[in-house]
């Protein structure tokens, strides 16, 4: 793989799979090329796409060597292990050279979260008179009740839902399959969009069992996906730089804020670590502390 397709497929993961800013999307592509440069240092020149362990902590020390900050080193490795992560989506590589890889220990990042009002709004931005808008109600509906990320939902096929017992079955990251509790607004409004619009489309030969298609009868595409769910946060007035993984953010944040074991949302969420889930324990508290301190009398100057 070349530098020019690498930074292609990464700047797609950055922005579909993992909702970044714009700004953020560009510092990670720095790093990026930083690999690429280190990489090609060597004679011959090592393959990122084929580094291991051993070569990636070679590169992380070299970076160190750089005078970089602890802050600076932290987020050069979050990219490397991104693109690591990009690599194995895309089925690149088998298995993720990264999983060891350590930097500097510094606080989490808290992602960004929708409120069920911002949720309720960015969902009443749907036009239903215009065509597809079932689908898209169905669409949105399903990435929040059922905390998908944006691969799974366009993967997303009608013999999976088993509505009857309550669950869709998703195929995640690894091929790794999971049962998902669907909740019964999500199950209306696809019942609503195969009723009175996927019903009447030319589905392809390809598509027959997807359940989300476009006008054409083809299955969506992430990047659609993507600019469809930052079209709705224009119109609801939302400000916050929002992709389709925000839904999941907001679906596992409301889980704990209501009191969900963590297990529980590590099972619905599909994360292989509860260290992964458990950034939204940190999420909830910081979202209470900041509640207290904007609205509590005592908390005022």
């Amino acid at each position: 793989m070349d530098r020019a397709e690498a930074r292609r497929m990464f700047t797609m993961y950055l922005k579909l799979e993992r909702s970044l800013s714009a700004r953020t999307v560009e510092a990670y592509l720095r790093d990026l090329d930083k690999l690429f440069t280190y990489a090609e240092t060597f004679s011959p020149t090592l393959d990122p796409e084929r580094m291991g362990l051993e070569d990636l902590q070679g590169f992380v020390v070299h970076a160190s060597k750089q005078g970089l900050s602890p802050r600076s080193q932290a987020r050069l490795i979050s990219s490397v292990r991104a693109f690591y992560r990009c690599l194995r989506l895309d089925r690149r590589i088998g298995d993720d050279p990264t999983e060891l890889l350590e930097g500097p220990k510094l606080g989490r990042h808290l992602p960004t979260f929708l409120t069920v009002s911002e949720v309720d709004a960015l969902v009443g931005a749907i036009d239903m008179s215009r065509p597809m808008a079932h689908r898209d109600r169905a669409m949105l509906e399903t990435l929040y009740g059922c905390g998908l990320r944006v691969s799974e939902l366009t993967a997303l096929r009608i013999s999976w839902l088993h509505f009857q017992e309550g669950f869709i079955r998703v195929t995640g990251k690894g091929d790794k399959e999971r049962l998902v509790p669907v909740s019964p607004e999500a199950v209306k409004q696809i019942g609503l969009y195969r009723e009175r619009e996927r019903s009447h489309l030319p589905v392809q030969r390809q598509a027959e069992d997807i359940l989300f298609l476009n006008r054409r009868g083809n299955g969506l595409t992430r990047v659609w996906v993507f600019k469809r769910v930052r079209e709705l946060a224009a119109l609801a007035g939302i400000r916050k730089t929002i992709g389709p993984h925000t839904f999941r953010h907001s679906f596992a944040t409301h889980l704990v804020e209501g009191g969900a074991d963590l297990r529980a949302v590590q099972e619905m969420l599909g994360h292989a670590s509860i260290t992964t889930t458990e950034v939204y324990t940190h999420l909830d508290r910081e979202y209470l502390r900041s509640n207290i301190l904007r609205f509590h009398p005592r908390q005022a100057g």
